[in-house]
């Protein structure tokens, strides 16, 4: 693959786990790219806004200093996104970063809990979102209470990954909420 001048024609160039490595690669080596490819990111349009969403996702792996100044911008452009990659890529990068304070984490956990109780959200979005709600119950402790009842609700109707995941969950809180463990 040849370097375009433009990260844009990149990631429209194909969706692969290939063309992700080399924009990530492109992004590693000069990281003054990283605002372009995060201002297509913020664009919210499929399918480049997605793309670029992996390969950000990917590269704040390696560099997550390159991601933690944008947590506040990611936040607030989270009830905009539409499509289950950018959701699934955005709380992911979350479930890794810094938590933000005031107004920002109010957001943030509103979000987490729609998601999380919507039957209509991606199983890796859910899954995500608890590890973003729980992290934040292990500084504001009245949230587990209320994550495990939203856990509870939803449990029956989700896929085996979030039953997984949400069961697992569950025996963390109720062991935090009142010292038992559900069998």
């Amino acid at each position: 693959m040849k370097a375009p001048d433009n990260p844009h024609e990149q990631l429209l160039y194909e969706m692969s786990r290939r063309n992700t490595d080399f924009v990530a690669g492109l992004i590693l080596q000069k990281p003054e790219l990283f605002d372009v490819l995060f201002g297509i990111f913020l664009l919210n349009e499929e399918p480049v806004s997605r793309r670029a969403a992996w390969v950000i996702d990917t590269v704040s792996e390696k560099m997550p200093g390159l991601l933690h100044p944008r947590i506040p911008e990611i936040i607030r452009k989270l009830p905009e996104f539409k499509h289950d990659g950018l959701k699934r890529h955005s709380v992911r990068m979350m479930a890794r970063s810094p938590l933000p304070e005031g107004d920002l984490l109010g957001i943030l956990i509103n979000i987490c809990f729609d998601w999380l109780v919507s039957p209509a959200e991606a199983a890796a979005t859910k899954v995500f979102c608890m590890d973003i709600l729980y992290r934040i119950s292990e500084i504001e402790p009245d949230l587990k209470k209320e994550l495990a009842d939203s856990i509870e609700w939803r449990l029956q109707e989700e896929t085996p990954g979030v039953k997984n995941r949400g069961m697992k969950m569950l025996k963390i809180l109720y062991r935090e909420i009142n010292g038992t463990i559900i069998p």
